[in-house]
């Protein structure tokens, strides 16, 4: 293992790379993944390509990867390819790397790797491995629905995710999403009970989250980190899609938390049960998850993560400052 001042180089002679051939971005610039592997090849790694050919298929060839005694997976896609290799290799000692290539890059933004997956690529080696918790949301009846990494979220966000039109997020992109929230001011939101930390609050929006930014743009839940025991929870309690602008204004000043109706609590567990009938539903990572009711919960050291030193010294700092006491 080589050194860069007084840090190890690390190479990785069977790094596996699970990339969706047919991702909007991959399909505009056929070049980006072998530009990839040629940066990742002339860093002394060795590459085995590992393409998808369906929806969740990503699970199963990180399944294969873990089995196959792979020394890294890379992920190259969005939030959503992510949560599906994430769900193939929880358990496992195997390091995951981030190579961003979605619409939003909620993890990569989160971390400072930013959009570029050619310059993530060139930061391999020097990228920091952390055991970290993941969510897990269960059934009713307690059986494993899905593990996510970056965040859940119940209500408006997930009817948003459900609904949107896929044509429109192949033009716009990030902006697809904010077209669909705005048309959703002409009807009543659905709610939802949430029972955490002995308490119950309804709601017609619940963000759990491991990330403070949202959507890559937005910062909510100021209070979470990837290197917690537990998540920042915030509710949104209004059933009103007019009272959402004056939550979005407290989101961009960063003022949420003072708002009256908005609920923000660090968790562990959570209950989430739909109100009066109602059909609610339930997003993992950007991705439609189904319906509530779902039992949401911290599982500790569960996932290996490539990390950037700068976001970890970062975080860090970060925890010191927030657990020091008064002066």
């Amino acid at each position: 293992m080589a050194s860069r001042g007084l840090f190890p180089i690390r190479k990785y002679s069977n790094a596996h790379l699970i990339y969706n051939p047919n991702a909007g971005r991959l399909r505009r610039d056929p070049q980006l993944v072998p530009n990839v592997v040629r940066v990742l090849e002339a860093a002394g790694h060795g590459i085995t390509l590992r393409p998808t050919n369906a929806p969740q298929h990503a699970t199963k060839l990180a399944t294969e990867c873990v089995g196959g005694c792979a020394d890294v997976i890379l992920a190259a896609g969005g939030d959503g390819t992510i949560n599906e290799i994430v769900n193939g290799m929880t358990g496992s000692e195997i390091p995951l790397g981030i190579l961003p290539v979605g619409t939003a890059n909620v993890l990569a933004m989160e971390m400072g790797i930013g959009k570029d997956p050619v310059k993530a690529a060139a930061m391999l080696g020097d990228l920091e491995p952390r055991r970290i918790s993941l969510g897990l949301a269960r059934n009713e009846d307690g059986s494993p629905r899905r593990y996510f990494l970056v965040m859940a979220g119940a209500g408006l966000d997930a009817h948003i995710v459900a609904n949107l039109d896929q044509d429109m997020k192949k033009k716009l992109g990030k902006g697809a999403y904010y077209v669909a929230g705005f048309q959703s001011l002409g009807r009543r939101l659905e709610e939802l009970e949430v029972e955490a930390n002995g308490r119950r609050t309804r709601c017609s929006f619940a963000l759990t989250s491991q990330v403070r930014n949202y959507g890559g743009d937005l910062e909510i839940a100021l209070g979470a980190s990837l290197l917690k025991n537990q998540f920042e929870s915030v509710l949104f309690e209004s059933a009103s899609p007019w009272k959402y602008l004056t939550y979005l204004f407290g989101v961009i000043t960063r003022r949420a938390a003072k708002i009256d109706g908005v609920t923000v609590m660090p968790t562990r567990q959570l209950n989430l049960r739909p109100v009066n009938g109602e059909t609610v539903r339930l997003q993992l990572d950007g991705e439609d998850a189904g319906l509530l009711p779902v039992a949401i919960e911290k599982v500790p050291q569960a996932l290996t993560l490539l990390m950037p030193r700068a976001f970890l010294q970062k975080e860090q700092e970060r925890a010191q400052w927030t657990t020091s006491p008064t002066p």
